[in-house]
């Protein structure tokens, strides 16, 4: 199933590119353009996440640390 997805997702993105990019090619050409287009941006992706991956969680830890610090000095505060 995910082959097929990738194969209608790929269609899809490869038409909207090549209308975006004004770029007239075959019906053939811009499902290879999309398909290969999927295959690149997935692998992007995936290697985004992993690298930031720690480093996004140590930012979240950080901002809901920030927002607990600030909602307990607020109730302090009411005391």
């Amino acid at each position: 199933m995910p082959i097929v997805l990738l194969i209608i997702l790929g269609a899809a993105a490869g038409f909207i590119a090549t209308r975006i990019m004004r770029v007239d090619t075959s019906i053939v050409l811009t499902v290879a353009i999309g398909i290969a287009g999927a295959l690149v941006g997935g692998l992007v992706l995936r290697t985004i996440s992993v690298l930031t991956g720690a480093l996004g969680g140590f930012i979240g830890a950080l901002l809901g640390a920030m927002i607990l610090i600030w909602f307990w000095q607020k109730l302090k505060g009411k005391d």
